[in-house]
């Protein structure tokens, strides 16, 4: 970044935001590098041109602060905290600092529905009618049987009509959200389209409930998120965790103002008394993800335990959706929870073909280079996109993180 060609007021915060990062960084490589427990996620790993690119972002009043982490399947190459997690308070962005992650939810969704094909208890091709009978009632507009299976929800070509914000306000659990999910018609006949539908993802969580005898909370935490040692991702904050959590803002006039996080703009993020949404209702940080983002890149393996077979992450992480136009940027198409890079370009064009991930609502994406053997985790907490995908944030950080010219 050559600062000669900055305006002087934003010369004068991109040098202040250096200085606060510089003294982060030193400050927290002394913590990491006694912290035996914690030698994966050591954060004196950096790679300086992706700081430095996400300083740029900060220093443009694109996003308050960023986190950002690379890797491999067991080693850190890059992690990296930049700018303000709360920019009235002047608190610096922390590495252990919390995101809403979003849609972000959806992958490990998909990853507890897996989990229970590899053991026989469903299959993804199964009609959704065997584990909610009151499915059987739906139907497309013109009064064609539905017929929906749990690949279709995994794949966003369900149809499934959305539930309006006052009956979701009205819910507690995963299971008062169906009746919603039926009061319409389907909006297509399903495998027929792509369209992105939040209902088929939480049906997933209902279901997943079902044939676990758990609540999604409790199957998430037992199979997935105490064995990985994800002890940052969670559902209902913590006190504790909700003073690491990042303050959510919105562009306005080309300034940054804070913004509420709409999902939960009427509850309190440490109450449990909501549903604990498997489309997106997820808080992590950017360590945790990335735990979860390396046991996929191992095909199904993390520190020596098996979560899952390679030929469900090779399932997974593979187009189940043909040749329909799928996703929010060219080029891309859908797996079983996860975006899939078919022909990259624009924003992916830096990333091999069969690269795979997710993004969220607030910014914050990941995505898995299985080419590379690499894995990019991206958190920030900026509302207003008017892309989230496909915006110049997640532009900057895999063009740095990956060396592309830009060309």
């Amino acid at each position: 970044m050559h600062l000669q060609t900055l305006k002087e007021p934003r010369m004068i915060k991109t040098l202040h935001l250096i200085l606060i990062y510089a003294f982060c960084l030193s400050t927290f490589s002394i913590f990491a590098s006694g912290a035996e427990s914690n030698r994966r996620d050591a954060g004196c790993a950096e790679i300086p041109a992706v700081s430095t690119a996400m300083l740029e972002m900060v220093a443009r009043d694109e996003v308050a602060g960023a986190v950002t982490m690379v890797a491999t399947r067991d080693r850190i190459l890059h992690s990296g905290a930049v700018g303000l997690a709360d920019i009235q308070a002047h608190i610096p962005m922390r590495h252990d600092a919390f995101f809403w992650i979003a849609s972000m939810t959806k992958p490990i969704t998909a990853t507890a529905v897996l989990m229970l094909q590899e053991e026989k208890k469903l299959s993804i091709d199964d009609p959704v009618t065997k584990y909610i009978p009151e499915f059987a009632s739906l139907k497309t507009s013109d009064g064609k049987p539905g017929n929906l299976t749990l690949r279709h929800l995994l794949t966003h070509t369900s149809g499934l009509s959305e539930a309006t914000d006052a009956q979701y306000r009205t819910a507690r659990t995963l299971a008062d959200q169906i009746p919603f999910y039926l009061s319409k018609p389907l909006q297509f006949e399903p495998g027929s389209k792509w369209r992105y539908c939040q209902s088929g993802i939480n049906t997933l969580g209902r279901i997943v409930e079902i044939v676990s005898g758990l609540s999604f909370p409790e199957f998430l935490q037992t199979r997935i998120f105490d064995p990985l040692g994800m002890n940052d991702t969670t559902f209902y904050l913590s006190a504790e965790q909700e003073q690491r959590l990042a303050k959510s803002y919105k562009l306005s006039e080309g300034k940054l103002e804070e913004a509420p996080i709409f999902l939960f703009r009427d509850q309190k993020l440490t109450s449990r008394d909501r549903v604990p949404m498997a489309n997106g209702g997820l808080f992590s940080t950017a360590s945790d993800y990335m735990r979860f983002c390396q046991m996929i890149l191992a095909q199904g393996t993390y520190d020596g335990k098996l979560y899952l077979k390679p030929e469900s992450v090779k399932l997974m992480t593979s187009i189940q959706t043909g040749e329909l136009k799928a996703g929010f940027i060219d080029g891309s198409g859908w797996g079983l929870g996860w975006g899939v890079v078919r022909e990259p370009q624009g924003v992916s064009a830096m990333l091999s073909p069969g690269t795979f991930g997710h993004g969220g609502a607030y910014g914050t994406q990941a995505w898995i280079d299985p080419v590379k053997g690499v894995c990019y985790v991206l958190m920030v907490q900026r509302t207003n996109f008017k892309n989230s995908d496909n915006s110049d944030v997640r532009r900057a950080f895999q063009a740095a993180a990956t060396g592309f010219s830009g060309r």
